[in-house]
Order: structure tokens, then C-alpha cells, then sequence
């Protein structure tokens, strides 16, 4: 079944990025190809293994799909990490989830960070793809606040067909994503 984003981007958004932007060509129109979402550990996780479990168990319960956890590829003594260590978890989210994920987001988690005066548009990589950092995972509602041992927060990726920032812009705009001006 598609999501209510998914049904948006079809019916409208595709029709008015044609027009703003001119394309001759419906496959021209920048689209969402994934997201990816990622937690980091630090240095907790030499010292304390459960924490890496409530991290991919909450990562999971965030984003509806099992989690893989990140090994290190080498050693740094200065960090005192070992290679293969667990250092974060990541999920890369497509399709449906990808659509499910962002509406959740948008419509329910946005609205529950603090002081939030908008998301930054200087998080363009210069290939239409947008990056955010959350400070903590406890504005999803899927989190209960009881059963978090640490707040943690996590890095999103939103990658998109767009060829350039302004496009990408244009089209997270039109998914109702609140940029500050």
C-alpha cells in the first residue's frame, strides 16, 4: 500500500517541478531514492555491550527495519578501539519504508524537537542529497522514554535524483519539509 507522501509526489509534486523547472521529460524530475539513518556509539561501546543492543533495538523500532551494526576497519590506539569493534548502526531505508519513514518523521517527530526553528538549508552536499543530525532518538513516538538507558542521537541522509541543491530544495520543500528561511 502507498504511503500518503508516495500518493503526493505522483499525483502533484511530480506535475509542478515539471513545470517549474521545465523538464520535456517526466523522468527528469527529481525524486527520493533513499534514506539513510545512522547512530554512532563513541566510546561507550568498548566498555558497555548492551548499550550497542538499545541502540539497534531502537534504531529498529524507529525506522521499522532491522538495523546492521558498523565495525571498525582498523585499530586507533588513541581511541582505543580495536578493529571489529562495533562502532554505530545504520539502515538504509527505500521505497515504501522510505515514504512510511518520512511521513512519521515530518508529521510526528519534527514537531516534538526542541526550539525547533526549522531545518537548516545549508545541509546540501552540492548533488542534491540533505543531511540532518537529531540531538536525541526520544521525538520519535515510537520510543518510550521508560526503557531508554541514554539519550543518543543519529545523522539523516535523504538522497535524491536532484542534480543540483536547488532542485533537491525544491522537492523536500514540496514533501512539506519545514526549511528556515
Amino acid at each position: 500500500m502507498a504511503s500518503n507522501l508516495q500518493v503526493l509526489y505522483n499525483d502533484q509534486i511530480k506535475k509542478q517541478l515539471q513545470e517549474k523547472f521545465g523538464y520535456k521529460n517526466p523522468m527528469q524530475v527529481p525524486a527520493l531514492k533513499m534514506i539513510s539513518i545512522n547512530i554512532g556509539f563513541g566510546k561507550e561501546s568498548v566498555s558497555n555491550p548492551k548499550m550497542v543492543e538499545a541502540a539497534v533495538r531502537d534504531l529498529g523500532l524507529i525506522s521499522g527495519q532491522k538495523p546492521v551494526v558498523t565495525k571498525s576497519k582498523k585499530s586507533i590506539a588513541s581511541f582505543k578501539l580495536r578493529e571489529g569493534q562495533p562502532v554505530g548502526c545504520k539502515v538504509t531505508l527505500r521505497g515504501d519504508r522510505m515514504y512510511e519513514f518520512l511521513e512519521r518523521f515530518i508529521n510526528g517527530a519534527l514537531p516534538r524537537v526542541r526550539d525547533f526553528r526549522g531545518l537548516s538549508p545549508r545541509g546540501f552536499d552540492g548533488n542534491g542529497n540533505y543531511a540532518m543530525g537529531l540531538k536525541e532518538q526520544l521525538v520519535f513516538p515510537e520510543i518510550e522514554y521508560d526503557k531508554i538507558d541514554k539519550i543518543r542521537g543519529m545523522d539523516i541522509i535523504i538522497v535524491t535524483s536532484a542534480s543540483n541543491d536547488n532542485e533537491a530544495l525544491e522537492l523536500l520543500k514540496a514533501f512539506n519539509l519545514p526549511f528556515r528561511n
